[in-house]
């Protein structure tokens, strides 16, 4: 094989990379607009990205915008704090998971463990600390909020086996609780 014919071979595999590069960077651009739309709007549609080589496995992306964007953006984006001890929801369903999803990762990234005083929640930040209220018996549990959930029917928060079973919700699989946010961990 001639050398001209090697040097060729190698241009071509790097144009079709950089392809790949593009493209990528274009889904990125996309998915960025699609999850930021403060960012969208403050851009008029588009977002500067630095135009370097962008690494096939990207873990993060730094988009840089001036400073009345980032105070507009942290205007938008902060919600309004609930105050501690503040009740969250009032005789809503709750229900419990346990050995089925033991061992696998949860949402904040910590392995599910149905022995920890633990629960999902779909909107109360990761690492919240609720008092679940058994509205019946009035036997209370305080979780923290590791997990995403639930997604079947209008369940409320969906508690570790340990959870349950200290408020007696294990026996039935599904009660009404009151939930009261105490704080961050």
């Amino acid at each position: 094989m001639s050398g001209s014919a090697r040097t060729g071979s190698g241009r071509f595999k790097r144009l079709r990379a950089l392809k790949r590069l593009r493209v990528q960077r274009r889904h990125l651009k996309r998915a960025l607009l699609a999850t930021t739309p403060g960012i969208a709007l403050l851009s008029g549609g588009s977002i500067p990205v630095a135009k370097l080589a962008v690494p096939i496995a990207m873990s993060a992306t730094v988009i840089p915008i001036d400073s009345q964007a980032r105070a507009a953006i942290s205007q938008q984006a902060a919600p309004s704090p609930t105050p501690p001890g503040a009740v969250i929801a009032e005789a809503v369903e709750a229900s419990y998971y346990g050995d089925g999803f033991a061992g696998r990762p949860t949402a904040s990234g910590e392995i599910f463990d149905p022995a920890l005083l633990t629960a999902a929640h779909r909107t109360l930040p990761l690492g919240s600390l609720v008092r679940v209220t058994e509205v019946s018996s009035g036997r209370t549990v305080v979780v923290r909020i590791n997990d995403r959930g639930p997604f079947h029917g209008d369940r409320a928060i969906d508690l570790s086996t340990a959870a349950a079973h200290q408020i007696g919700l294990l026996e039935r699989g599904t009660g009404n609780v009151t939930l009261h946010l105490i704080g961050d961990v």
